[in-house]
């Protein structure tokens, strides 16, 4: 159990927070989408409030994110979020994969931009 969320192990290690406690907790969190621009924008939409740093400009992008604030990574489906999860539990950052992505997030009604 993490001090910020109820954490459990994903594949490879990599920590995974609930979609339900990420709806009721964005405001204590930074949702970082790692998807491609025309993504967050199409069809699935995007977690109201997220930051968008696709996943090839996240380790030049590192920087701006607060290290303060944990972040919880998003992508379509939990691949690219859970490399961008990985790169940033790496570099100190306390942070989570949404596991299942937008997908998952749309599906269970969860509330986009």
């Amino acid at each position: 159990m993490s001090d910020w969320a109820p954490l459990a192990p994903g594949p490879g290690g990599i920590s995974e927070v609930p979609p339900d406690w990420v709806e009721g907790n964005r405001a204590k969190v930074l949702v970082l989408d790692v998807r491609e621009p025309d993504e967050f924008t199409g069809e699935l939409g995007h977690i109201p409030g997220a930051m968008l740093i696709p996943l090839g400009q996240l380790p030049a992008r590192i920087g701006e994110l607060p290290k303060d604030r944990p972040v919880v990574c998003v992508c379509k489906s939990g691949g690219r979020s859970g490399k961008a999860t990985a790169l940033l539990q790496r570099s100190g950052f306390r942070c989570a994969n949404l596991p299942g992505g937008m997908l998952r997030w749309n599906s269970e009604k969860r509330a986009t931009e």
